[in-house]
């Protein structure tokens, strides 16, 4: 899948997406991603912050690799110049990261972590992801929002929007039934002992 630039937004593709990954790298990886995807992720993030450079972007490639094969959007966390020599669909920055305008200089769409009603109506990003709904060690000394940011969202994003945070097998349907439509996961999938059985029960809960 080529890249997309910022011409070329990945709104209209993400607003038919429903589960997204967002994934540190393991040994596994490209095995790992397949089966997350055959059981229904249709968006892929790496987040992985412990490789240098040249060993991420080895991961980047990987990760790029399968997600074109499936035809599946592929985006890096915080790292746009890498994004780019990845090849990736888009970048996705957090509220204290590069601003989504710098990142935008890259030829990249972006996404956009909000925690806050202000942070939602003041988005400029393709996409935003709210949360965490839930307390999660993905985000460690960040407070859940709860599910009244999904309803918030629900009424007022302006862009797609992915609800984030702790969300699991035990939990989405109420993210569901609190108005989100799209859900992002990390441990759900990524500490599944099947990945593609967990990726499976999650999509089978959102909306078609």
């Amino acid at each position: 899948m080529p890249r997309r630039t910022s011409s070329s937004s990945p709104a209209p593709l993400l607003a038919d997406r429903r589960l997204y990954l967002v994934t540190p790298f393991r040994a596994d990886f490209a095995d790992y991603l397949r089966a997350a995807i055959e059981g229904g992720v249709d968006v892929v993030q790496v987040r992985e912050r412990s490789l240098p450079d040249g060993a991420l972007l080895d991961a980047l490639a990987e990760a790029r690799a399968v997600t074109a094969a499936a035809g599946v959007l592929f985006g890096v966390n915080d790292r746009p110049d890498l994004a780019v020599l990845a090849g990736a669909d888009f970048v996705h920055v957090g509220q204290d990261d590069i601003p989504v305008e710098a990142a935008r200089s890259f030829g990249l769409p972006v996404g956009l972590s909000t925690h806050a009603p202000r942070e939602i109506d003041e988005a400029v990003a393709d996409y935003i992801a709210v949360g965490p709904v839930h307390a999660t060690p993905t985000k460690e000394g960040r407070p859940p929002v709860g599910l009244e940011l999904v309803r918030y969202a629900a009424t007022h994003a302006k862009q797609p929007w992915f609800a984030i945070g702790g969300i699991e097998a035990s939990n989405v349907r109420d993210v569901v039934e609190a108005g989100a439509t799209r859900v992002a996961v990390v441990r759900a999938i990524f500490e599944a002992d099947d990945p593609g059985q967990a990726a499976r029960e999650l999509r089978d809960a959102l909306p078609s």
